[in-house]
């Protein structure tokens, strides 16, 4: 009871902080940018990713935006989105669901960046991030096409997707495991698992190169992983390791350098530049506010 009550007040601090994102300005806009940058995002987060999209695009040029409405955005919402944002292009769920795959869980985000970016670099930036400072990484990702994964631990690589499936098979235990551990446990028995690779990453940092990313590698993968662990690929978390395997199959795929790049629950003083603020630590503390109103003051600056 108390920590809920301790988050609520947290988040309800935070919405009155994040407020002034609206006083800085519209998203800054590169026309000659390969990136496009992508989200999903509800009414609930609007404030929350104005402000993750603003911070990231002051570190990396940006062509424009691209949004997902996961159908609470209102017409105010988007009013203020297109102002904000510089014009974004609005995408619906509906019109991103496949036969295939499971249907929500940010499936549907995921067909969408199949088809984004067929004609230029995408980068998937969950509402719950912040950028902090320079991530000259990810501009260098951008402009040599090159997919990278937001990793989870200090000098991870991508690894063959055997050697995952058996760290899983290891870790596995009695109980009723995650999705994302049942998934990855399963791997051996993918009909390409000899061939294909994997990383243990987050899908709310994500970058696609142009031409990387095929539907139908998704959508086969998928029908596969149904044919083995059941019912249980339409949980929340099938999605994630699905992006994890799209990136780590990119050509010369590349794992961001953690703890620069991670979430709050391993953020470096003076070294993290980007954070995700997972549900667990989100608004367990002050610090998400605090930061945010930094870098809201500093974009007002700049």
């Amino acid at each position: 009871m108390f920590h809920r009550l301790r988050d609520k007040a947290n988040r309800f601090f935070f919405d009155r902080a994040v407020r002034d994102v609206l006083s800085t300005g519209p998203m800054r806009v590169v026309a000659d940018s390969p990136l496009l940058l992508f989200t999903q995002l509800q009414h609930k987060d609007l404030l929350m990713g104005l402000l993750a999209f603003k911070s990231f695009a002051r570190q990396v040029p940006v062509r424009g935006a691209a949004v997902l409405s996961d159908g609470t955005l209102t017409g105010e919402d988007r009013a203020l989105l297109k102002e904000q944002l510089s014009d974004p292009v609005f995408l619906e769920r509906a019109a991103f669901q496949s036969p295939h795959c499971p249907v929500g869980g940010c499936w549907e985000r995921l067909l969408a960046v199949a088809e984004l970016s067929q004609d230029r670099y995408v980068i998937q930036l969950d509402a719950d991030t912040l950028t902090l400072g320079s991530i000259d990484e990810v501009a260098a990702c951008v402009n040599a096409n090159r997919s990278f994964a937001l990793g989870t631990w200090d000098d991870q690589s991508v690894e063959a997707m055997h050697f995952r499936a058996a760290e899983a098979s290891r870790h596995m235990g009695s109980g009723t495991p995650h999705v994302q551990l049942l998934s990855e446990a399963a791997f051996g028995r993918l009909a390409r698992a000899d061939q294909l690779k994997y990383v243990r990453g987050c899908a709310g940092f994500s970058g696609f190169g142009k031409g990387q990313v095929q539907r139908s590698f998704i959508e086969d993968l998928s029908t596969e992983m149904f044919g083995l662990i059941g019912e249980r690929w339409r949980e929340w978390g099938s999605e994630q390791v699905m992006s994890n395997i799209v990136v780590a199959n990119a050509p010369d795929a590349f794992v961001l350098p953690h703890p620069k790049f991670c979430d709050c629950t391993k953020i470096r003083q003076g070294t993290t530049a980007f954070i995700h603020f997972i549900g667990s630590c989100r608004f367990s503390s002050d610090r998400y506010r605090l930061l945010a109103r930094r870098t809201i003051a500093d974009l007002k600056r700049t």
